[in-house]
């Protein structure tokens, strides 16, 4: 997001306490010039550059091989309604660095609240103390990382009020509501992120980011004859409020009370082992936890991952091919550079079968002696970076939907998730079925709910063995779980048939 001085002053000195200090601007004689944009986001975090040389010297004093600083100003708002009422609004605001040091594939963290100088040196020095061979460090000549700009936005959520907010969230509980009369209950739920980040490592790279990010979601609960059944929708992206519109609310309410209504006559299959043809979209839960993080390259480089001495083999048919893409305009899981600075691209991990890559961090990456993929990922400032994913797909494959389900018996058709669990090392999964259909000889029959579907997660991606063209990615409210962090993603799939999975049902 570009901004002159003034606008991203006024903008974001409403949200920040205190008075800004403004530093001059750097134009003597053997200073790198900084663009107005690097120049606001010091003001906007109150440091200089010579305050960012004097830390990162403080990390490095120990003999580190590198060391970096994560500056995070983030802005969070989420109201809910329920009972037919916004009942609930709350803001929150967190601010503060995180510095970071790597001596070999070890790392020494520490982050401070309070960006001062004294802070920020003594959360250095104990971030320092992974290393013990004092050496001379010499900051190197800062130069700039421009950000390439993934992030549509229009009217920011710093210039868009809770006035501006509710007819939305309330149009949506209308209409559920009048759209049937077994309708007992709804509750929606909107929330929007704005963060400003700043980043600075020991290699003089000095980048910063707008980061946008909102959820719109919404729970039908239906009641008729004593029976109960619920559903969930949402959407989220990286965008500004002009995200909210009649035309998204209308299409969400018909969608959760279509999806809910359904399930008052959904039964179950019968269990065992059989063809699962999964729905394209949502599916890619099951290619994002079965498949993704098990090419997360810290589990590979620990040889947790069953994917670990792969590299380079067939793990799939030719018509496979698996992307993580850091670089759609909006999306969820986009970002215009990592949390360690690197720019993100589209990784191919599966190419025509063969795995590419993984997905890496800083250290895996020099562990492999490659290239950074920009996967390097974290919560906040209070967490250290890892592997992890950002939209995670399969690419679209050379069938069409109808001649999928046309091949199939007997089987299953999934297409809502609720839930699922997965063992990284070994690759086994479960997951819980939300909504989806019986298959009888090539036809989709009687809906189904409520059901698990059980595998492993490269036998699963070594048994599908059809694929059509029609990839969706699913714009969903999805947060990854890792080591105690949680972070945006998105995930999307074509229609595949997988040849073989244990479906949980009657009679199991």
């Amino acid at each position: 997001m570009n901004l002159n001085r003034r606008k991203f002053m006024k903008i974001s000195g409403i949200t920040t306490a205190g008075s800004f200090v403004i530093p001059p601007l750097f134009n003597s004689c053997g200073k790198v010039r900084l663009s107005d944009n690097a120049e606001s986001y010091l003001s906007h975090f109150e440091v200089t550059r010579e305050m960012l040389n004097k830390v990162i010297s403080a990390a490095m004093e120990k003999g580190a091989d590198y060391a970096d600083l994560f500056f995070e100003h983030t802005l969070n708002n989420t109201s809910g309604l329920e009972d037919g009422k916004v009942n609930r609004a709350y803001s929150n605001i967190a601010y503060g660095v995180g510095i970071r040091v790597l001596k070999g594939d070890q790392t020494g963290y520490a982050y401070s609240e309070n960006i001062s100088e004294e802070a920020m040196l003594k959360a250095a020095g104990t971030a320092a103390n992974i290393a013990d061979n004092s050496s001379g460090f010499s900051p190197a000549r800062i130069h700039e990382y421009t950000p390439p700009g993934f992030y549509p936005v229009i009217t920011s959520w710093e210039e868009t009020s809770i006035k501006d907010k509710i007819p939305f969230i309330q149009r949506m509980n209308d209409n559920i509501f009048a759209a049937d009369h077994r309708v007992s209950k709804v509750n929606v739920y909107l929330g929007d992120t704005t963060s400003y980040i700043l980043f600075y490592n020991s290699d003089g790279l000095l980048t910063w980011d707008y980061r946008p990010l909102v959820f719109l979601a919404g729970i039908c609960i239906m009641e008729d004859k004593g029976k109960i059944e619920n559903f969930f929708v949402g959407r989220s992206y990286r965008i500004g409020s002009e995200l909210l519109t009649n035309e998204l609310i209308d299409g969400l309410s018909s969608e959760v009370v279509n999806k809910t209504s359904m399930l008052f006559t959904a039964g179950k299959p019968k269990a065992g082992e059989m063809e699962v043809v999964l729905g394209a979209g949502e599916s890619g839960i099951l290619l994002h936890e079965a498949m993704g993080h098990a090419f997360e390259a810290d589990f590979n480089r620990k040889n947790l991952s069953i994917f670990s001495d792969q590299m380079g083999k067939k793990i799939a048919e030719d018509f496979v091919n698996i992307v993580d893409d850091g670089t759609i305009p909006g999306n969820r899981g986009s970002l215009n550079f990592d949390d360690e600075g690197n720019p993100t691209k589209k990784t191919i991990l599966v190419n025509n079968g063969l795995l590419t890559s993984y997905l890496h961090d800083r250290i895996s990456a020099n562990h492999y002696r490659v290239d950074p993929t920009g996967n390097g990922r974290r919560e906040s400032f209070r967490h250290i970076p890892m592997p992890r994913m950002r939209t995670t797909y399969m690419e679209n494959g050379p069938c069409k939907k109808e001649e999928i389900i046309a091949s199939v018996k007997n089987g299953v058709f999934v297409e809502s998730f609720s839930n699922g669990e997965v063992n990284i090392g070994q690759g086994d999964f479960t997951f819980f079925v939300k909504f989806g259909y019986i298959i009888e000889n090539g036809k989709l029959a009687k809906p189904i709910k409520d059901i698990n579907i059980i595998g492993n997660g490269p036998q699963a991606l070594a048994d599908i063995v059809m694929a059509a063209d029609d990839l969706a990615i699913n714009n969903g409210v999805w947060t990854c779980g890792k080591n105690g962090q949680g972070a945006p993603v998105s995930m999307g799939i074509p229609t595949v048939k997988i040849k073989k999975l244990t479906v949980g049902g009657i009679n199991a």
